[in-house]
C-alpha cells in the first residue's frame, strides 16, 4: 500500500502568477495517481508540522525566525527565484513534517511506501537558508531525526538540478550516504562528479552529472554500475528519494531526455535497494511541466506497487555513457 501524504495548505504557498512552481503542480500529481487506477491502493496520510526543534537539526534558529518573520509580514523575496507568501511558513513547516509523519506511519506498518506530494520542494534549501524555490530542506529534516537515532540512511536524488542543500547537510556526516543523478551544467552550479564528501564522510556524496539529452539508458546504467553497489557497501537502514521529475524531455526548465517509463523504471531499481518493507519514501522536488508531472508520478507510484502503467516508453540512445565511466573510476577509489 502506498501512503500519500499532501495538505491543502500547500496550495497556499503563493508563488505568483506565472511561477514554475504552482499549486497546479500537486492537482497534476493526484491527476497521475488517479489515471494510473492506484486510488485502492493509496492510503492518505495527514502530514504535521515540523517542530522547532526537528528543524534545527539542519537549519540554524537565526534562519528560521526570519523566515517566519518574513512570511508573518506578508511575504517577501528569498532570492530572485524563491518568493514566500504570508501563508508560506505554515506550508513550509507541514511540507518537512510530513516525512516524519511518514516515518511514524511506516514504521507502525501502515503502508509499504510513502509519497510526499508537498511544496515547497526542499532540495536547495542549505542549512544557511531557502533558495531556487525551496524554504526548508524536506528530506534533510527527516533524514536528521533518523540518523539522531541510530540509523544509516541513504538519500538518492533524481531531479534535474543538483541537491546542493542536502549534499551541504550531510557532506561531512558519515551516517547519510548521498547521491544526485543531474543535468551538467545547470542551476545552481553545483555537483561535480569530483565533489565526493568531507573528510569525515569520504566517498559518501555520489554525483552524477549527465549531459542535455540524456536519455534513461543511462540512467539505468548508473544506478545498476555505480549507485547500487554504492547503496550496498554503506548498508542503509532507510531510503529517501528527492524525486524531481524535470528530468522530463518536455519540462521547460532543463533539457535531460526522460520520459515516464524511464521514472518507472528508476523508481523500480531503487525500491530495490531498500532494506525492507516500510523503509523507502519519496519526496515531490521538481517537476514542472504538468502533463509530463502527473504521467511520471503516476507511471513511478505504479511500479513501486509492482502495477503496469506506463504512459510513455522508456528512452535510449543518448548521450552520457562518460560520465557513468568517470564515476565508477572514481568510485573505485573508495571501494
Amino acid at each position: 500500500m502506498l501512503l500519500l501524504a499532501t495538505h491543502p495548505a500547500y496550495d497556499d504557498h503563493d508563488t505568483g502568477q506565472h511561477h514554475p512552481e504552482r499549486p497546479a503542480r500537486l492537482g497534476a500529481v493526484i491527476r497521475g495517481l488517479d489515471a494510473a487506477g492506484l486510488q485502492e491502493a493509496i492510503i492518505p496520510l495527514a502530514p504535521r508540522p515540523a517542530t522547532t526543534t526537528e528543524l534545527e537539526r539542519v537549519h540554524p534558529r537565526q534562519y528560521l525566525e526570519a523566515l517566519a518573520a518574513l512570511c508573518a509580514a506578508g511575504g517577501g523575496m528569498i532570492d530572485e527565484d524563491t518568493p514566500v507568501s504570508a501563508a508560506s511558513w505554515h506550508a513550509a513547516q507541514l511540507a518537512a513534517g510530513a516525512g516524519m509523519a511518514a516515518v511514524e506511519a511506516l514504521e507502525q506498518g501502515l503502508g509499504d511506501v510513502a509519497l510526499l506530494a508537498v511544496r515547497p520542494p526542499g532540495h536547495h534549501a542549505t542549512p544557511r537558508g531557502g533558495m531556487g524555490f525551496c524554504l526548508l530542506n524536506n528530506v534533510a529534516v527527516t533524514a536528521s531525526q533518523l540518523i539522531d537515532r541510530g540509523e544509516r540512511v541513504a538519500i538518492v536524488d533524481f531531479d534535474a538540478h543538483h541537491g546542493n542543500g542536502t549534499q551541504d547537510a550531510f557532506w561531512n556526516d558519515p551516517r547519510v550516504l548521498f547521491v544526485s543523478m543531474h543535468q551538467w551544467p545547470l542551476y545552481p552550479g553545483t555537483g561535480d562528479l569530483t565533489e565526493t564528501g568531507g573528510e569525515e564522510a569520504p566517498g559518501l556524496t555520489v554525483n552524477l552529472p549527465f549531459p542535455a539529452r540524456t536519455t534513461g539508458d543511462v540512467y539505468l546504467r548508473a544506478f545498476d554500475e555505480v549507485v547500487a553497489p554504492a547503496c550496498s557497501a554503506f548498508s542503509p537502514t532507510w531510503v529517501l528519494v528527492s524525486a524531481g521529475f524535470d528530468a522530463h524531455r518536455d519540462d521547460p526548465l532543463t533539457e535531460l531526455g526522460l520520459t515516464s517509463g524511464d521514472f518507472a523504471d528508476l523508481v523500480e531499481r531503487i525500491a530495490h535497494i531498500a532494506p525492507r518493507r516500510g523503509r523507502l519514501a519519496l519526496f515531490l522536488e521538481g517537476g514542472y511541466d504538468l502533463t509530463a508531472l502527473g504521467h511520471s508520478v503516476g507511471a513511478a507510484a505504479a511500479a513501486l506497487l509492482g502495477v503496469e502503467h506506463r504512459p510513455e516508453r522508456a528512452s535510449h540512445d543518448g548521450p552520457g555513457r562518460e560520465v557513468v565511466d568517470r564515476v565508477r573510476e572514481i568510485r573505485r577509489r573508495f571501494a
